[in-house]
C-alpha cells in the first residue's frame, strides 16, 4: 500500500541576495519514521526545515507538509506539527519552564502531562527556572519538551542532543525512539553520526543545497564494493604499485599520516594481493582490519570532505 510522505518537496529554492541556500532541492521524508537530515554547516539544512516549518518562504519550489502548505495553511497545521527550535529560541525568557509547559499544554486537545515530561527529560530541578538561567542543555530539553507537548503527529527537531550529557542524551534518544513507536513522524537535524545510525529509518545528506545521497543506514552502507581494509604502516607510502595490483574499481587512500584505507569489494583474493603488496615492500600492516563502510564514509564521499 502507497502511504503519503509526511514532507513532500519538489524542486525547492531559496535564496538569501547573491547566494543560493537551497538549489532544486527534490526530497520526500516518509511517515512514521524518524529521518535524519546531514549536512556542513551551510548546506541549507536549516533553511529547508524552516521552510517546513513555514518559517521561511520559499523563492519557488514545492512543499508539503501532511499534505498541505506549510505557509498557506498555517493555522491547520500548527496543532498537528511539534517544532524545536535551538535552545529554547522563540520563548518569554523570563518563563519559568513549568509554566511555560503548562500554559502550551492548554492550547491542546490531549496533551502530555507536564509534570511527567519535566521528569522524563531530567528538569525537576530547574522546572521552576526562569528560562534565561538555564545553562544551554537545558534550555535544549525546554524546547523538546515544548515541541512534544501537543502530542504532534509530525515533529521537526533541530540538533535536539547539542549540549547534553550523555545520560540525558540517552534519554532523549529513548524518547525519540517511543515517539517513533507511536506512529509519529520525526525530522532530526543533527551533526551528530551516531546519532543518525541510532537513531534514523531514513538519512538524507545535503551538500551545497542540493541532495547528495538518501536511505536507510543500512542501504547506504551496504551494496556492491562497501568493503573496506584498514591498516598502518609508514607514512606518505608510495600507492600507485598497489592501485596497480588491484582492482580497477578499488580506492587507495592515506586517510591519516601513517593510516590507509582500501575500499573495495573485499573478497580473499584482494586480500592476499593487499598482503602480498605488503610484504614485497617490507611493510608491516599493523591493526589490519576488514569491515564496511560507516555512515560517516559516506558521509564524507557525499560532501567531498576528505578526513
Amino acid at each position: 500500500m502507497n502511504v503519503s510522505p509526511a514532507v513532500d518537496i519538489d524542486g525547492l529554492v531559496k535564496r538569501y541576495g547573491h547566494t543560493t541556500a537551497v538549489d532544486g532541492l527534490s526530497v520526500r521524508f516518509p511517515a512514521g519514521a524518524v529521518t535524519a537530515v546531514l549536512g556542513p554547516n551551510g548546506a541549507g539544512k536549516t533553511t529547508t526545515v524552516e521552510i517546513c516549518e513555514g518559517l521561511r518562504r520559499a523563492d519557488s519550489g514545492r512543499v508539503r507538509v501532511l499534505g498541505r502548505d506549510p505557509l498557506r495553511d498555517g493555522a491547520v497545521l500548527r496543532p498537528r506539527v511539534g517544532v524545536m527550535l535551538q535552545e529554547g529560541a522563540g520563548f518569554y525568557p523570563g518563563a519559568r519552564a513549568i509554566d511555560m509547559l503548562t500554559h502550551l499544554a492548554r492550547l491542546h486537545r490531549t496533551p502530555l502531562d507536564a509534570d511527567q515530561l519535566i521528569e522524563r527529560l531530567g528538569l525537576r530541578q530547574s522546572a521552576g527556572t526562569p528560562l534565561r538561567r538555564l545553562s544551554g542543555g537545558q534550555r535544549q530539553r525546554v524546547a523538546l519538551a515544548a515541541a512534544l507537548i501537543g502530542r504532534p503527529e509530525l515533529v521537526f527537531l533541530d540538533e535536539p542532543t547539542a549540549g547534553l550529557d550523555p545520560h540525558v542524551r540517552r534519554a532523549t534518544w529513548d524518547l525519540i525512539s517511543e515517539l517513533r513507536s507511536d506512529g509519529v513522524t520525526v525530522v532530526l537535524t543533527t551533526h551528530l553520526i551516531d546519532e543518525a545510525e541510532q537513531l534514523a529509518d531514513h538519512v538524507v545528506i545535503i551538500d551545497a543545497g542540493r541532495l547528495a545521497v538518501e536511505g536507510s543506514p543500512q542501504e547506504l552502507t551496504a551494496g556492491v564494493g562497501d568493503g573496506v581494509i584498514t591498516f598502518g604502516g609508514p607514512p606518505r607510502l608510495d600507492l600507485s604499485s598497489l592501485r596497480a595490483a588491484l582492482p580497477e574499481t578499488a580506492e587507495v587512500r592515506e586517510v591519516t599520516p601513517g593510516g590507509y584505507q582500501v575500499t573495495a569489494s573485499v573478497d580473499p583474493h584482494l586480500l592476499a594481493t593487499l598482503t602480498s603488496w605488503c610484504a614485497t615492500h617490507d611493510i608491516l600492516a599493523e591493526g589490519l582490519q576488514v569491515g564496511r563502510r560507516s555512515l560517516e564514509d559516506i558521509y564524507l564521499e557525499a560532501t567531498g570532505r576528505a578526513r
